[in-house]
């Protein structure tokens, strides 16, 4: 089910299991000015989501916003056929099969650019992440570049958010650390970004930051400068 976080953005929640760990993936859905429906990161399309995208608007816009975080556009294509997609950059030789993808660029497109502002960050081709600020909340929307597992965890869970640096804190994730190409290209991205003036954080893999957001993105992103 959809939950709201703030005027006109909300949030729905998966649970998947991946090689023996429960994960926890986000959707983040913006209502913008014009009450078009911008989806970022979809989940599985149940039709109690459907039923409430229904309510909330039409859906115009469909972001895989990384390499990684695309498996499930294809179900919102087949339900808003009206609806436009736009990928990360290469997503399309891995999914031949979405055709019409729109390649995400640095600029902003003139679509969401009363909304939204974006950064692509680079230096992590294998990701290829875009990161979004949408301005009226002041919410950051991240997908893997940081994350925080908080809450309930198994025992493996525990062990591997730890170890990826993300148990007790908002950070940059090991995992990710490990696929930096371009330290100096994703320095500038990250100093992009804190230029925005959020003050909340949004991020695909489990806990909402609403408190002191912009210092936690600042202490994570001060692997970059290393």
């Amino acid at each position: 089910m959809l939950q709201a976080i703030a005027p006109d953005i909300w949030h729905a929640q998966h649970a998947f299991v991946a090689a023996g760990l429960r994960v926890s993936s986000r959707m983040t859905v913006v209502r913008l000015q014009h009450s078009g429906l911008w989806l970022h990161s979809p989940v599985p399309l149940t039709p109690a989501i459907r039923s409430q995208l229904a309510a909330l608007g039409e859906v115009q816009f469909i972001v895989a916003p990384s390499k990684t975080h695309h498996l499930f556009v294809g179900e919102y294509l087949d339900a808003f056929p009206q609806a436009r997609l736009y990928g990360a950059p290469g997503l399309l030789a891995k999914r031949l099969d979405l055709q019409g993808l729109r390649e995400l660029t640095p600029e902003v497109e003139p679509e969401w650019r009363a909304d939204l502002e974006q950064v692509f960050f680079a230096g992590i081709p294998l990701g290829n992440e875009t990161v979004w600020f949408h301005k009226t909340s002041r919410t950051l929307i991240v997908t893997d570049l940081c994350q925080w597992w908080r809450g309930d965890l198994s025992l493996g869970e525990k062990v591997y958010a730890s170890l990826s640096g993300v148990r007790a804190q908002l950070a940059v994730p090991r995992t990710i650390r490990l696929l930096v190409k371009d330290r100096q290209a994703a320095r500038a991205s990250a100093r992009k970004i804190l230029e925005w003036p959020f003050e909340r954080v949004v991020v695909a893999h489990d806990t909402i930051i609403e408190q002191g957001a912009h210092e936690a993105v600042e202490k994570a992103f001060a692997y970059f400068d290393r």
